[in-house]
């Protein structure tokens, strides 16, 4: 067949260029416009094998091989088959099992199907040489791609270098069409003025990565945290707030700020008394910043999602879950809010749910985590979502709420 294919192994391709642009081979610190990055492999594998474009193949890791955000969105592209090695982490390390596997068997069977006329590779490992010997034999000319490697550093095996067929090298121009590296000490872009925004949801679009996140392989899609939030909070906690305790991770719990409440004055003294800290939780049932004896609103009014949806409904939401929403936690949050919004129809509920911010109504909170779990985003040692990833849940579902609601509040105090 007269078709090229292109195996990409993502762990070199983006580490390698994570070396190039940041310094380091970490892809938490570079951005990546996935669409870009296939579109650009397309057109140079065409160009240079002079076939069209069969399909390209990603490689990649993930834990307990379940699909991150990147990887939704690669997989409902057209031409793109996305396929998913395990990603272990040892010793603080991140490393990938069966990638290297899953590419040898694809490139074998690719060749001896006779599927394509030409495969390009992607890859810097040296373990796929049998596999591109083998094509060889099939008669498939092997094209090798390298990624420009930082310093004069070089990132390939010398062997799959000697028996490709033809190689080249991805340059810096070519690698920056598509990658940037991310300004991990400044904060993430603010969006354009919105004098009608909190300031509590402007905190939170315009917050830093915490350092926690970054060391993460998922961290590249979370873009929207704050830098000192309460555990479920929708915003961050005041300045006045005390630190999390040293060895805590940036997100802290009710109970981490409860026990700040009760020990920092005694912990560092102060020739003021020290406030305590302002718990705020997105449920009904947990904290918030209600004073003594003060009751809950009441939510009862408020349908659930499920509760306004009908079947027909249900069906293309489960399709857009699919094909469109990428997984992203601060996207699902926004989702959810849009499409709930859109089925009450109703500004007056718009107002009453807007109304218990920071606290999503425990009904709807749980639909809303339950929803979210369909992502991939339960963190894998409790079955439970991440602290990190429920925070920019609900970040989203309040900026969408919020985004909804200010002509209505402005009718109001007129």
């Amino acid at each position: 067949m007269d078709r090229c294919v292109v195996l990409v192994d993502a762990g070199y391709l983006l580490g390698a260029a994570a070396s190039l642009l940041a310094g380091e081979p970490s892809r938490s610190r570079i951005l990546v416009d996935h669409a870009g990055v296939v579109a650009g492999l397309r057109k140079r594998a065409e160009e240079e094998t002079g076939q069209p474009l069969l399909r390209i193949y990603w490689f990649d890791g993930a834990p307990d091989r379940v699909p991150q955000p990147e990887h939704r969105r690669l997989r409902v592209m057209p031409r793109v088959t996305v396929r998913l090695g395990a990603l272990t982490r040892t010793d603080g390390r991140w490393a990938q099992k069966g990638v290297d596997a899953a590419m040898h068997a694809e490139l074998s069977e690719l060749a001896r199907n006779r599927a394509c006329s030409d495969i390009v590779l992607v890859t810097g490992d040296g373990d796929l040489l049998p596999g591109m010997m083998s094509a060889k034999e099939h008669g498939v000319a092997v094209h090798l791609w390298a990624v420009q490697a930082a310093d004069g550093d070089y990132n390939q095996s010398e062997d799959l270098v000697a028996e490709a067929d033809e190689r080249r090298v991805l340059d810096r121009e070519w690698i920056t069409a598509a990658i940037r590296a991310r300004d991990v000490t400044g904060a993430c872009p603010p969006p354009g003025p919105r004098p009608e925004i909190r300031p509590e949801i402007a905190a939170i679009l315009s917050a830093p990565l915490p350092e926690s996140a970054a060391a993460t392989p998922e961290a590249a899609a979370h873009t929207v945290h704050a830098g000192r939030p309460a555990k479920n909070g929708s915003a961050p906690e005041p300045d006045t707030a005390p630190a999390a305790p040293a060895g805590k991770g940036v997100v802290p719990t009710p109970k981490d700020l409860a026990g700040l409440g009760r020990t920092h004055a005694a912990a560092v003294p102060a020739p003021q008394p020290a406030p305590s800290a302002t718990l705020r939780w997105s449920s009904d049932k947990g904290w918030t910043d209600r004073g003594p004896g003060a009751d809950l609103p009441d939510t009862s009014g408020l349908p659930t999602l499920a509760q306004v949806t009908s079947a027909e409904q249900r069906w293309a939401d489960r399709e857009a879950d699919i094909t469109a929403v990428s997984g992203d936690p601060y996207e699902v949050g926004q989702v959810f809010a849009r499409r709930w919004i859109a089925r009450v129809n109703d500004a007056g509920q718009l107002q009453h749910l807007s109304s218990h911010y920071p606290r999503v109504p425990h009904r709807i909170d749980g639909e809303l985590l339950r929803y979210a779990a369909r992502f991939g985003l339960l963190a894998h040692k409790d079955d439970q979502i991440d602290e990190h990833d429920r925070y920019a849940i609900r970040a989203g579902f309040w900026r969408e709420v919020e985004g909804r609601t200010p002509a209505e509040s402005a009718a109001d105090s007129g």
